[in-house]
């Protein structure tokens, strides 16, 4: 299906340059992938624990880094703004920090359930890490005292968060979307019906797009001048067979991620594809169809040329569909300008 009636650009063809496979993943599902925002090092957090990184050559080639552990599956990753750190969390309910000059890590947070999303974002004080949690709190952290700098009742369990100061959303339970923009928080349910699964703030923090668990994208802007620009649209979805056009199998947005650069952006879904999105003029950019396995988590490096992602179980079916044999796997992919760069608007 095209966005908005426009033609998508079709899959890669056998030809074309393949997609370079991370040597030595984890051997249980990815969660998330991040890269650092000064340098080509790759991050992969994993439900066995580990936290591995990764050096990537000019090449794309990648090596084994570090590697440090939780004490239960690791959720997200987040990187400080100069690269020096890496954050984690998870099932263990503590926020973890990997100096990349000592090699050493550290539990600097924790809440009292499971911690599902964190983020590092630069304030006029200096940066401070955000956490949310199913304890139902977002809270944020200086690094210089074990307690908390500030806390956020949240309406329900956190399921995934983004910061683009100063705007920062949360998406939790029962589709409730909490918007804070520091000095004027607000909330607001989801405009999506099912739950929601992805959340990612715009480059120029005026707004965010959220992806729910039934194959839809959401485009939200803060200001009420601009509520005229909010839409939503479908994705992830296939016809149960080409015999039943009327018949649709949906899929869940697993993760949605912004070029820092060029402000496009994309999603990835449970179906195992991933498609790019210009969402000014409402086109599909790209798809890449049937990479063997859910999509569930990618990142651009810190050029926006090269694309992170990982292929592995998502969980959607819980424990009895992870079967042995399942892939579990991360690819690098080159960018092409007609991948990431914004279409003209149609007149």
């Amino acid at each position: 299906m095209s966005f908005f009636g426009a033609a998508a650009r079709p899959a890669p063809s056998a030809t074309e340059v393949k997609d370079i496979e991370v040597v030595d993943p984890p051997d249980d599902s990815i969660s998330r992938v991040a890269f650092c925002p000064t340098a080509d090092i790759l991050a992969v957090a994993s439900w066995n624990n580990e936290v591995r990184m990764y050096d990537m050559s000019p090449a794309g080639e990648t090596r084994p880094k570090a590697m440090y552990k939780h004490e239960g599956p690791v959720l997200d990753l987040c990187w400080s703004r100069d690269g020096s750190k890496l954050f984690s969390a998870g099932v263990d309910k503590a926020v973890r920090a990997f100096d990349m000059a000592t090699q050493q890590n550290a539990q600097v947070a924790a809440h009292n359930e499971p911690i599902s999303a964190i983020k590092w974002f630069e304030s006029p004080s200096g940066g401070v890490l955000a956490s949310g949690s199913w304890d139902k709190t977002l809270k944020y952290w200086d690094l210089k005292s074990s307690n908390p700098i500030g806390s956020v009742d949240l309406p329900e369990r956190c399921y995934c968060l983004d910061v683009a100061y100063p705007l920062l959303v949360v998406g939790t339970a029962d589709r409730h979307i909490v918007i804070i923009n520091l000095s004027s928080p607000g909330s607001m349910t989801s405009p999506l019906k099912w739950q929601t699964r992805a959340i990612a703030c715009f480059p120029a923090a005026n707004g965010f797009a959220v992806g729910s668990i039934e194959g839809r994208v959401a485009i939200q802007y803060i200001e009420d001048k601009d509520t005229s620009l909010n839409f939503s649209f479908k994705c992830h979805r296939k016809d149960s067979s080409p015999a039943t056009k009327d018949s649709t199998v949906v899929y869940a947005v697993n993760n949605i991620h912004f070029h820092q650069e060029h402000g496009t952006f994309v999603t990835c879904g449970s179906d195992g594809s991933i498609s790019s999105w210009d969402k000014d003029s409402k086109i599909r950019l790209k798809t890449f169809d049937n990479l063997g396995g859910p999509i569930v988590s990618a990142s651009y490096n810190h050029t926006g040329t090269i694309f992170a992602y990982a292929v592995a179980y998502d969980w959607s079916k819980g424990f009895s569909g992870m079967t042995p044999g399942f892939i579990n796997k991360v690819f690098l992919h080159a960018c092409k300008d007609d991948e990431i760069k914004k279409r003209p608007k149609a007149k």
